[in-house]
C-alpha cells in the first residue's frame, strides 16, 4: 500500500495559534510534507521561533510566522492576504487557535464567557470566512480544533465546551455547504492532550497521570498532528464534515482535576 495518499494535499497552509502545542507539531509535521505553512500566533516572537526551527530543519517546507489576534477581523483578513501574497493560494486551513480557563459557572463573568467564545468559535468563523474564496479556487480544506467537551460537556468548562461544541456545529453545517464546490470540512475532538496549556491550566501532564488509579491516557501534540495531517490528505477524501474523537478514555468526561 502507498503511502503517498497520506501526505498533506496542497501547497500552502495556515495554522493558527501555531506557536506551541498541537499546533506547532501540525506546522511541523505540514513542513516535512512539503508544505509551505502560515503560522499565526498574538506574539510574533513566539512563532518567530517556530518558523526558525522550521527553516534550520531539513524539512522542504517553507514557514511564515505572521502576528494575528483570531478575534480581530482585520487582522485575519492580513494573514490571508500575506499568505497570498508570500505563496500564492490557500489550499488547507488548520482553525487551531483556543482559549480556556477553570472556573465554576456562576464565577464565569459574561466578558470572561464572551472572550472564550470570541477565541474558539468566532475565531474559527474570522478565519473560515476570510478564507473561503481561496479555498474554493482549488478545492481547498479546512481541519478545525474543537474538543471532546464540546460533544460531552465538561465541568467547571462550560463555556469552553459551549464554544466548541459550536466549532463541531459549524463544520457540519459549512461542510454540508461547501461539499459541492470541492472543499472538505472537518474537526478534530480531542480527549486530554499532554501540551504546555493543559499543563499550565490544569496541573497535569501525561508523567502525572497514573494510568492504573486513572482510566485515562493523555493523548500528545504528534498523535493529533497524525490526524490533522490525515484530514489534509487525499486519504480522507471520503470524510466531509465528521467530527473524529481521539481520545484515551472514551467514558464520558469526569472532573478534569481528577
Amino acid at each position: 500500500m502507498t503511502t503517498e495518499r497520506f501526505h498533506v494535499d496542497g501547497d500552502t497552509a495556515v495554522i493558527t495559534g501555531a506557536s506551541s502545542g498541537i499546533g506547532r507539531e501540525i506546522a511541523t509535521r505540514f513542513a516535512a510534507d512539503g508544505v509551505d505553512v502560515v503560522i499565526c500566533s498574538r506574539e510574533q516572537e513566539n512563532v518567530d521561533a517556530v518558523a526558525e526551527t522550521i527553516a534550520e530543519s531539513d524539512r522542504p517546507g517553507e514557514a511564515l510566522a505572521v502576528e494575528c489576534d483570531v478575534t480581530d477581523r482585520e487582522a485575519v483578513e492580513a494573514l490571508i492576504e500575506a499568505t497570498v501574497d508570500e505563496f500564492g493560494g490557500l489550499d488547507v486551513l488548520v482553525n487551531n487557535a483556543g482559549a480556556s480557563f477553570m472556573a465554576n459557572f456562576e464565577d464565569i463573568s459574561p466578558n470572561g464567557w464572551q472572550t472564550i467564545v470570541d477565541v474558539n468559535l468566532t475565531g474559527t468563523y474570522h478565519c473560515t470566512h476570510a478564507a473561503a474564496a481561496h479555498l474554493k479556487e482549488g478545492g481547498g480544506t479546512v481541519v478545525n480544533l474543537a474538543s471532546v467537551a464540546g460533544r460531552q460537556g465538561a465541568p467547571y468548562m462550560s463555556h469552553y465546551a459551549a464554544s466548541k461544541a459550536g466549532v463541531v456545529a459549524l463544520t457540519s453545517s459549512l461542510a454540508f455547504e461547501w461539499a459541492s464546490e470541492g472543499v472538505r470540512v472537518n474537526c478534530i475532538a480531542p480527549g486530554f492532550v499532554a501540551t504546555e496549556g493543559v499543563e499550565a491550566q490544569m496541573g497535569i501532564s501525561a508523567d502525572d497521570v497514573d494510568r492504573e488509579e486513572v482510566d485515562r491516557r493523555m493523548g500528545t501534540s504528534e498523535e493529533i498532528a497524525d490526524i490533522a495531517q490525515f484530514l489534509a490528505s487525499p486519504a480522507s477524501s471520503y470524510l466531509v464534515g465528521q467530527t473524529l474523537e481521539p481520545a484515551g478514555k472514551p467514558a464520558i468526561l469526569e472532573d478534569p482535576t481528577v
